[in-house]
Formats: structure tokens, sequence, C-alpha cells
């Protein structure tokens, strides 16, 4: 397995220092609009399949041609989402199996933005998957941790847990905190601003998709592993619009567990219109508001060493068991930010979404997973996943509500 690892921020560096303790893959080629940065993370690693490249990810044929020049057989996309389509087309052109861990741009309805979807995270893959298919190769979107890992445990719970299943709700929620800085997100602010901004997709059976107010349906959750209640809200995100293609569910959301100030932030950026991706002039130049916000905050990948506390990603299941019982449970995953320093220098929050597709990646290596077309995480078998988070030293855990 050749790997063409296509960024190199916090996700991406975390990715390659997790890659390099496995032995299913021959080279890595870690890719970045910034070459030194890509040094920088190949440095770290300090291991010889690893190399660096400069690559434009706004271009299929740039990628294309990364992929020709050094026979990458999987594309890893650690970027952020709005390089997703460019990245996905270049790596089909050039006959490689493709992963990311965040799904193509939705765009809200024209005229009843919070009733009905317009343009779905994800579309624009799925309209391609015919293409994948005929050229035998597989595109594994949405394999980070939220979506990724919590797509697995739904598909676990469907297949191990339960006969029937009322509700699958994906609940994210932690006690990091940040040291010294008033505001300053533990995960990149323009992925965050989308998620956060957009309208909410909401899947029940009898209606389909459909979208609510953002931040929408607040309930308190209680988080395992002394993280305890926070309040969690309805947010865009693609967990919703992958997991009722495989898995039956009367209904599916996805709540996450802001607090008040960080809404307070985000409701006050889109009032000054800072949310939006439209360059503005500035002088002589024009910018992107968002990204004049992203500038201004600390990376998130630098933040780790004054972060302390936990994450947690899970999937909330309720319905009937196999013996006809109501049965509810919470399956996750916590990451402490002390221990992800400690063992790997990565803060906690990148460091657990980078795990997931290094696992995946040598899923597919060793044959464990594998399939053509565009494929979410649930649509293939659960165990041999969750069995090798053991082997990587983070288990998942189950909690019965």
């Amino acid at each position: 397995m050749r790997i063409l690892l296509l960024g190199a921020g916090g996700v991406g560096a975390a990715a390659a220092a997790i890659a390099a303790r496995r032995s299913f893959f021959s080279a890595m080629v870690v890719a970045d609009y910034d070459l030194l940065r890509a040094e920088r993370a190949v440095s770290a690693v300090d291991d010889a399949r690893f190399t660096a490249v400069q690559v434009d990810a706004s271009s299929s044929a740039a990628i294309a041609e990364v992929c020709r020049a050094h026979r990458i057989t999987h594309v890893l996309n650690a970027v952020d989402p709005r390089f997703v389509m460019p990245i996905f087309s270049g790596a089909l052109d050039a006959g490689a199996d493709y992963l990311d861990m965040a799904m193509s741009l939705s765009s809200p309805h024209p005229f009843a933005p919070f009733t009905e979807c317009g343009v779905k995270l994800g579309d624009a893959q799925f309209a391609l998957s015919p293409q994948w298919r005929d050229a035998g190769r597989l595109a594994l979107v949405g394999i980070g941790v939220e979506p990724g890992l919590s797509d697995i445990f739904a598909r676990y719970a469907a297949d191990s847990l339960f006969a029937s299943i009322d509700e699958i709700g994906v609940r994210d929620g932690a006690s990091l905190v940040v040291s010294g800085s008033d505001f300053a997100p533990s995960f990149s602010i323009w992925t965050t601003i989308e998620e956060c901004l957009n309208p909410p997709v909401i899947w029940e059976r009898s209606r389909g998709w459909f979208t609510t107010e953002p931040f929408s349906e607040p309930e308190v959750f209680d988080f395992p592993e002394g993280i305890g209640p926070v309040e969690c809200v309805n947010v865009e995100h693609e967990e919703v619009l992958l997991i009722p293609r495989w898995v039956a569910a009367e209904r599916v959301t996805f709540k996450y567990g802001l607090g008040t100030e960080f809404i307070e932030v985000l409701k006050t950026l889109h009032k000054l219109g800072l949310d939006s991706v439209r360059p503005v002039r500035v002088g002589d130049v024009s910018v992107s508001p968002r990204d004049v916000v992203a500038a201004c905050l600390p990376d998130p990948a630098s933040l780790g060493d004054r972060m302390s506390g936990k994450t947690c990603a899970g999937t909330w299941v309720r319905g009937v068991d196999f013996d006809g019982a109501p049965k509810e449970v919470y399956l996750y995953h916590v990451v402490d930010n002390e221990w992800s320093m400690k063992e790997y220098g990565h803060q906690a929050v990148v460091w657990q979404t980078a795990l997931n597709p290094v696992v995946a990646l040598e899923l597919l290596a060793t044959g464990a997973w594998s399939g053509i077309g565009v494929l979410g995480p649930e649509a293939l078998p659960p165990t041999p996943f969750l069995d090798a988070l053991h082997d990587y030293n983070s288990p998942s855990g189950v909690r019965n509500q």
C-alpha cells in the first residue's frame, strides 16, 4: 500500500504519527500547499517510508499527477471540505482508492432552508458512485471520528445489540479547556462554522431528510469518564446523511456539545457576515471573511500543551433488544489530552480524528475491509474495526443508559 496523505495540519500530522507505528504500508507521501508544513510532519516521524511534497489540493490534475508519480494506491484526504471534490476526482482519475473525514459541501434550500434540504453533504460524491464502481475502485467517505467511528458504532448496534432501532443519535461532548485563551477552538474554525451555521439535517423514516434551525432542540447529555453533563444542540453533520443509507432506524440525529459561549460567538460571526466565504475587497486585496477569522485564531494543532481535559465521540441508540425488551445504550470513544500529548505529541481532538482513517487503511491493506463504489463506514463490517482499536491502545466503550 502506497498512501498519499493530503494535508499536514493538525489532523494530517497526527495521522502520520499514528501510521508511523504501523507496518501495513510501504510508503506515505505527505502533501501540503505549504511544503514546509509537510516537511515538518515528515521530520517528526523520522521514518524512511515518509516523503514530503508540495501540491495544490484545489487542482484535480495536480492530485492525479502526484498519485501517478509516486504510484499511489490510496489517497487520504486530511484537508478542509472545500477541497473534497478535486481530491476525490483526482484520485479516481489516477486509479487510486480514496478516504476522507468530511464530505462534499452542502448548500441550503433556496426558499425553505429551515424545513427542506438543498444540496446535502456528500451529494456530489454519491452522484459519482457509478464511476467508482465501474473503475473497480473504493471511495470510503466520512471515516474520521464523527463521521466515521460514530457510524461504525451505529452499524455495530444494529448488527449485535438491537432487533429494531427507534433512534440513533450521535452525541459529541468534551471537558477540554485551553489555558490562556478566551476563545480557542480545538478543531478547524472554518469547518466548525460550516457545520454549525448551516441548517441541521434530521432523518425520519416517515419524512426522509429535512432541516431545522441551527442550534435547535437543546438537550443535556451526560458524557462518560468524568466529562459529565453537557448541553448539546442540532448541528449539520454527515452521519445523518450516511447512517440511514445502510442502517435501519426510525430517526437519526446529530447533536454537538458547543456550550453557550461558543454558540454566541458563532451567532455574532454570522450577524457580522464574518462566516462568509465570499471574498470582500480590503484595500488592494480580496479576502474571505471566514479565512480572516481562521487566521486570527490559534492553530488548533498548537494548542495541545495548553489544553486539558477529555473529548468524547459517541452514538446513542434506543430501540428493542433481541428478547423484545426496551434497550438504550451509548457507544463511545474518549481521548484524554494528557495521554495523547504524552504518547504522540498531538492534542486529543485532532488525534482522535486522525486515528480512524489509519485504522481503516490497515483494514483495507489486510483485506478485513473491501468494497467498490462510494461507501460510508457503516457499509462495512464493524467488528474488525472495533477490535483494531484495542491494538492501537485506544479501545471504545459501551454504557447502558
